[in-house]
């Protein structure tokens, strides 16, 4: 880190920036939430692998989501999120309905008349509801007419440690238990950490956090150990629907364009990519995701800051106010002296 422009301006090769001569390129995910299915295998194969200790089982009263968010016991969080909007293209069948003002009002048409026509009751299958002699209590929504559908989404994306070109959480570290790996990934070891916690605050995330037992600051390692051994992380390796994908950064990037230009051809026009641009306030993510609404939505910040951005400005005015005081000290005693 030679100057302010290295360290907070773009930066392409942070692995060589730390130090690694002579490293592999730098790896990364990309997760495309229009494919998530909510699965939760992501979670299941991280914790597994880093052997990361349970954290609680809690529904939060929102949907599956029993994580509710990433933590020190969590380096995976897939977030269910329910919007109310028309089915759309949601809906399989329905990939020729029309986009735009009309589109709701044409849907529901057709969702109608195709309930309308398919068999119910469950009769064929032997499980036609029998009279027992006492009366039945139907759950809220249980009914199968298209007057009880509610027009609704499921956004769901497997959340993680951004591994970020410029971390915060690297720079605040006094104990060097952060260090950045040849591959380019942030990793903490925790036979190093204190647990001060100043990286909780200096990650723009939200990301990194402490156990309550040892106070020690856990995050995702990107399977640093796998990474060495030749394989894929554990979350990608086990991700079903290949909304996780693992590779090299600069070949990810190529392919989420790719993928969001298919998108927005195919009429899906709120489609984005969020933490891909290298310009941006982290100088980009090795985490990187397509989203398919604003970024607050699924709980991550419009615009992340490293918040060390602004360390060597603020050292330089400190050097300058210094530099004065001294001087104007200096220029007292001398006066004094004369006297």
């Amino acid at each position: 880190m030679t100057d302010e422009h290295s360290l907070y301006g773009p930066l392409e090769d942070p692995a060589a920036d730390a130090g690694h001569q002579e490293h592999p390129p730098r790896v990364g995910f990309f997760t495309d939430t229009s494919v998530c299915i909510g699965c939760k295998a992501c979670e299941v194969a991280c914790k597994e692998w880093n052997d990361v200790p349970e954290d609680g089982l809690d529904l939060l009263g929102m949907s599956f989501d029993n994580t509710g968010m990433l933590g020190a016991s969590s380096w995976r969080h897939v977030a269910f999120i329910e919007q109310e909007r028309p089915l759309g293209r949601q809906d399989p069948g329905l990939s020729d309905l029309p986009t735009g003002p009309s589109a709701a009002e044409h849907t529901a048409e057709v969702v109608a008349d195709g309930l309308r026509d398919a068999p119910r009751g469950g009769g064929e299958l032997g499980t036609e509801p029998v009279d027992l002699g006492f009366p039945s209590f139907e759950l809220p929504g249980a009914g199968t007419g298209s007057e009880t559908r509610t027009d609704f989404r499921w956004l769901m994306s497997s959340d993680v440690c951004k591994h970020c070109t410029h971390a915060g959480c690297l720079d605040v570290c006094p104990t060097g238990a952060l260090f950045r790996t040849e591959f380019g990934t942030v990793v903490v070891q925790p036979d190093i950490c204190n647990g001060c916690g100043y990286c909780v605050s200096g990650c723009p995330y939200g990301v990194i956090d402490r156990r309550p037992d040892d106070g020690r600051a856990w995050k995702c390692t990107l399977c640093h150990d796998r990474l060495r051994g030749g394989l894929e992380p554990a979350c990608a390796k086990a991700c079903p629907t290949d909304s996780i994908q693992f590779g090299p950064l600069d070949e990810l990037r190529e392919r989420a364009d790719r993928r969001l230009e298919q998108l927005h051809e195919a009429g899906v026009g709120e489609a984005r990519l969020y933490g891909r641009d290298p310009e941006d306030g982290v100088g980009g993510d090795g985490a990187f995701f397509l989203l398919l609404d604003e970024p607050e939505v699924y709980g991550l910040p419009p615009d992340p800051v490293v918040p060390t951005r602004d360390l060597p400005s603020m050292w330089k005015h400190a050097a300058v106010a210094a530099s004065a005081l001294l001087a104007a000290t200096a220029a007292v005693f001398i006066r004094e002296g004369r006297r």
